[in-house]
């Protein structure tokens, strides 16, 4: 695994409004690892990820992600860093009114890609990748669940992003289909892109142990690997 930092944060404390909800945090992720956060619901986890992919500021300490400065991030530069992110939520959040193609393209439009050539290339790269090739003309709700996933990995994954934020990402799936996103989430690891995953699924850290970050009251319990 790469030992390059691809995020560092340092004795950071997360608001919510005005309320503390994750204090004196420090933490290092390197490209291509693979990191769990688990905890309750209302324990900061998706604070943590809304810090890091711009929408929450940073007021306190220091953090640094993909080479932005979160202190001294500034408005016009948080698309930018998005770029270098891909995000994954647990309701796929996809346009019901346009097919797969059309929901990845739209996003590459979104993002400064002009070329047509250049766009069909990289959404047939993609759906490959994530096992849907030949599904780009299905819309949304044609797909199952599982599928319906897929494309949003798909859709994270369309900027070659350096980082995956996943945010319960099979907490609307079954088991089986939970236990496939999640072989697809560490393939994607195993290639260099690092994935930050916020479950409260214990059997799928269970089966597929990797380092864990527990939030508990205020604080991250660095656990290394799972133990449970």
């Amino acid at each position: 695994m790469n030992t390059t930092p691809i995020i560092q944060l340092n004795h950071v404390t997360i608001f919510q409004d005005i309320n503390p909800v994750v204090t004196d945090l420090s933490l290092t992720i390197n490209r291509g690892e693979f990191v769990y956060l688990i905890g309750k619901t209302g324990s900061g986890k998706s604070s943590l990820l809304k810090t890091l992919y711009g929408e929450l500021a940073l007021k306190k300490g220091e953090g640094k992600i993909a080479g932005f400065d979160l202190v001294k991030l500034k408005k016009k530069e948080i698309p930018f860093l998005r770029r270098k992110i891909g995000i994954v939520f647990q309701d796929f959040q996809l346009l019901n009114d346009r097919s797969v193609y059309e929901n990845l393209r739209f996003v590459m439009k979104a993002t400064g890609w002009k070329n047509e050539d250049d766009i069909r290339k990289q959404i047939t790269d993609v759906l490959n990748r994530v096992m849907l090739a030949g599904k780009g003309e299905k819309m949304p709700y044609e797909l199952s669940g599982g599928e319906q996933q897929r494309v949003c990995v798909a859709r994270a994954l369309i900027n070659k992003p350096e980082i995956i934020l996943a945010d319960e990402p099979t907490g609307n799936l079954d088991a089986e289909t939970s236990v496939e996103i999640m072989q697809l989430f560490l393939e994607i690891s195993k290639s260099g892109t690092a994935i930050i995953f916020a479950t409260h699924d214990i059997a799928l850290y269970n089966k597929f142990p990797a380092r864990t970050l527990k939030f508990e009251n205020g604080k991250v319990q660095q656990l290394q690997e799972n133990l449970h």
